[in-house]
């Protein structure tokens, strides 16, 4: 992973929690990427996690034909202190989130992430106007779950296409793995077009949920080696490693988790087995892609669900290209990365590449 642009890290000027700020790249336009506010074992995790997800970010923006950059905030709670952040003592921390994200200038522009919501981002809003998903109310987009289920169903339609010649999903069997947001939105989906289901979530309450699409229930431990001819991923990532791609069952992989694979290593074992996996940074890019779309440019509706059936067609070239030439997707989407970034005309005026107080590289 190469260094990011510019990396601020402070202490809030309230409540004296290290706010972490990665921006992997800003030479596209402003860095997009959401906060992150959850206990990690020490800040130096925190750290790690920006480093990454910003990095993922940076990808995501550049595949979606965005003109933006990748970034992300993170907030690495001590454990057990989560609950410390309630009442006015999370407005004090998101009023620190703010002022920090502020201080750039607009280089970089925030939204919910784990941890936050729509809610969150309009305190957050109080303090800077880089920030986006705030709730409709308030005049912003919204929950992100939508479009972010929106991207991924077309994103399912592309794999039938290019996987599966067009079988519809009433013949096949999706292995769902997380059952929050968008992960109950594409269950919801694929249940109305008759698709055969197996979930899983590490909340018993969530797994309940199976008896309204008639679902069959498996161990979240098991649920990657389910029989299915495609596997949805819509939890957490670094699923896909060395030791789970040998016992995989499924056909396909395509879902929006973030940073599915444990390393780019694990694409090639993939490939080595016909697996076909979709880049998770193409798959989830609706929530961005809406967002942007509705709170940037002010697109009308149906010009943003353009945009995100459009999601379901970058794939199926990219997985076109991929099978044309013998590569894996994840080499295809690496190659469009690099070929937006160089093609941009470097970095916007007042970049933070030059380092400047409250910044360390």
């Amino acid at each position: 992973m190469s260094a990011p642009d510019a990396l601020r890290i402070e202490h809030g000027t309230r409540t004296g929690q290290p706010i972490i700020i990665s921006l992997d790249s800003t030479g596209p336009g402003p860095a997009l990427g959401g906060c992150r506010v959850k206990p990690y074992p020490s800040w130096r995790d925190g750290l790690d996690d920006a480093l990454r997800l910003s990095a993922a970010m940076t990808d995501k923006a550049a595949l979606a034909g965005l003109p933006y950059g990748g970034g992300k905030t993170v907030v690495a709670l001590c454990p057990g202190t989560a609950a410390h952040y309630a009442g006015a003592r999370r407005s004090d921390l998101l009023a620190d989130i703010g002022e920090a994200i502020d201080a750039l200038g607009g280089r970089y522009i925030t939204g919910p992430d784990v941890g936050t919501t729509p809610d969150d981002m309009a305190v957050i809003a109080r303090h800077t106007p880089h920030v986006l998903c705030r709730p409709q109310h308030a005049g912003g987009s919204g929950d992100s779950s939508f479009p972010t289920a929106a991207g991924t169903l077309a994103c399912i339609d592309a794999v039938r296409d290019c996987v599966f010649d067009g079988r519809p999903a009433s013949e096949l069997t999706f292995a769902i793995q997380g059952l929050g947001h968008v992960g109950v939105l594409i269950a919801d989906a694929l249940a109305r077009q008759g698709a055969t289901l197996v979930v899983a979530d590490t909340d018993p309450a969530r797994q309940k949920l199976a008896s309204r699409w008639h679902a069959r229930t498996a161990d979240p431990a098991r649920l990657l080696t389910s029989d299915a001819d495609i596997l949805v991923p819509a939890a957490l990532g670094g699923i896909l490693t060395p030791a789970t791609v040998p016992a995989l069952r499924c056909r396909a992989i395509v879902g929006p988790a973030n940073n599915q694979l444990s390393d780019d290593s694990v694409a090639d074992l993939l490939h080595a087995r016909g697996i076909t996996w979709a880049p998770d940074p193409v798959v989830s890019a609706g929530g961005i892609v809406a967002a942007v779309a509705r709170e940037i440019t002010h697109l009308p509706e149906p010009e943003v669900r353009n945009l995100l059936a459009a999601i379901g067609s970058r794939l199926g070239t990219l997985l076109g290209k991929a099978a044309k030439n013998g590569q894996t997707p994840l080499g295809v989407a690496r190659q469009q990365v690099r070929t937006r970034l160089t093609s941009t005309p470097g970095t916007l005026p007042g970049d933070p590449r030059t380092v400047q107080p409250g910044i360390t590289r």
